[in-house]
């Protein structure tokens, strides 16, 4: 709840000083994590919200490849300062060693013998990492680690 309540005064603090790019970045993300408010009929988690700012990161970043190959310069760089604008928001993100040090903690905790147990291992690191690192990526490193 901390994170909306800092990305409502930032959205202030950008229409007072007449910042429209980030005014209407932050608008669009308040709006996103109402309806996902609305979607779980209760207030998201701090898990949550990072989940869905890191959801809107991915979708600026496909943009921006898209519109690159496209030769819109100019949509590059309005999605550009978008991406910018959103990532204040998400915590530092990890390096791989820190990454393989947590998936190397929740395989032990779980007792991980193999790729059998990659999901038991992914469920136990995911929470930890969320808007942290790509998912994606945690993945790959979790089965490189398992053994696949």
């Amino acid at each position: 709840m901390e994170l909306k309540v800092e990305i409502q005064g930032a959205m202030k603090q950008a229409l007072r000083q007449g910042d429209r790019v980030t005014l209407s970045t932050l608008r669009l993300l308040l709006s996103d994590l109402h309806n996902e408010e609305i979607k779980g009929r209760r207030e998201l988690t701090q898990e949550e919200t990072l989940r869905t700012i890191n959801t809107l990161c991915k979708q600026r970043q496909e943009s921006i490849e898209y519109f690159r190959k496209g030769g819109r310069a100019d949509l590059v760089a309005k999605e550009e300062a978008e991406l910018e604008v959103l990532r204040r928001f998400l915590p530092q993100a990890l390096s791989e060693d820190e990454a393989r040090s947590l998936i190397r903690i929740a395989m032990e905790e779980v007792g991980a013998q193999g790729l059998k147990d990659l999901g038991k291992v992914m469920k136990q690191v995911m929470p930890k990492v969320t808007g942290r690192i790509d998912g994606k990526r945690v993945n790959e490193l979790a089965k490189e680690m398992l053994g696949g």
